[in-house]
């Protein structure tokens, strides 16, 4: 028989419970105990917050446990649990896809009770994290990306979710909101928990490096998200980037990833929130294998906004180099 995946405590009993979520053992690895955090306040929403669904995403993490660290004081109703490393594997190894079997554990929802290590882990927290949530804030960064502070999510089916986790969204009050048309979506956490009904949002930032004005931005925008459930008291503020404190709302589509024509180091010629029109320069790609070879101007095929740029790699063909993303119509 196959052990179930559970919880070390009980999320229902009052106050604050710590404890782990343990995913069961199979023939790949042993057992494994996520820590995982409860305060239960009584009646009101159901919050859960997870961050380290990818291993090279350290944000997530860092943000989830300053939650922890002044949520007892400040939660006033309601239910939070959160887990703040989802996948200690790969965050230990400091990779996107779990070490051991090669999986990205945002592409194997809802998992298998008898899968690999990836797949269990998505099953313990589809089976018992999820049941017990009405929203979900899905903390990640983009560690190879120039990328705007922004709370995300993608187009659905059911109007009045889609309008529900906009404005979810729209209330961690980051410099974007986005509506991600994402083309790789089978397996996808946000997925399996809006085809739940389920308000789901997921956090990005980028830069490439961990640093302390970054961190005070993401755990600003996770504090105005619980404002805005009414999980806390206070007044929501737009975190100040860029020297701008105003977010808007935008839309991308596949198109607007705009994809390196070679192999070779992309040298950016735009900025985050630069506004451009069609043909304006936003990067050159230089090829590393030949001095005679031409390099490659990368330019905008319309009006929109950059919203992320690759930064410090060398890309290969069709890797996307830019995105930009134009105003949300719902």
């Amino acid at each position: 028989m196959i052990e179930a995946p559970h919880l070390t405590f009980d999320p229902d009993a009052p106050g604050v419970s710590m404890g782990h979520l343990v995913v069961p053992g199979g023939t790949d690895c042993g057992e494994l105990s996520l820590p995982a955090f409860s305060l239960n306040k009584g009646k009101g929403p159901r919050l859960l917050v997870t961050g380290g669904n990818h291993g090279n995403e350290l944000e997530g993490p860092l943000v989830a446990r300053r939650l922890i660290d002044w949520l007892p004081e400040a939660q006033t109703c309601g239910r939070v649990i959160i887990v703040p490393v989802l996948n200690p594997l790969a965050v230990e190894a400091w990779s996107r896809n779990t070490p051991l079997d090669g999986l990205n554990l945002n592409r194997v929802f809802p998992g298998r009770p008898d899968g690999s290590v990836t797949e269990r882990i998505a099953d313990a927290v589809s089976r018992v994290l999820l049941p017990m949530a009405e929203t979900v804030f899905d903390l990640h960064s983009s560690p190879r990306w120039d990328f705007l502070p922004a709370a995300t999510t993608h187009p659905m089916a059911d109007p009045d979710l889609m309008a529900r986790t906009v404005r979810m969204a729209e209330a961690f009050k980051l410099p974007l909101t986005l509506v991600w048309n994402y083309n790789d979506t089978a397996g996808m956490f946000d997925i399996l928990a809006q085809n739940q009904g389920k308000v789901f949002v997921c956090a990005e930032f980028g830069g490439g490096t961990v640093n302390s004005d970054n961190l005070e931005i993401y755990e600003a925008g996770a504090r105005n998200a619980l404002i805005a459930l009414g999980l806390i008291e206070g007044k929501a503020e737009y975190p100040t980037f860029l020297q701008q404190n105003s977010g808007q709302t935008l839309e991308t589509q596949l198109s607007d990833e705009l994809k390196s024509p070679a192999a070779g180091i992309f040298e950016p010629r735009c900025s985050l929130l630069d506004e451009v029109k069609q043909g304006d320069l936003l990067g050159i790609l230089h090829p590393v294998d030949s001095l005679s070879a031409e390099s490659v101007d990368i330019r905008a095929l319309r009006r929109s906004h950059v919203i992320g740029i690759r930064s410090a790699a060398h890309v290969r063909v069709d890797e996307a180099v830019v995105i930009v993303a134009r105003p949300f119509k719902q």
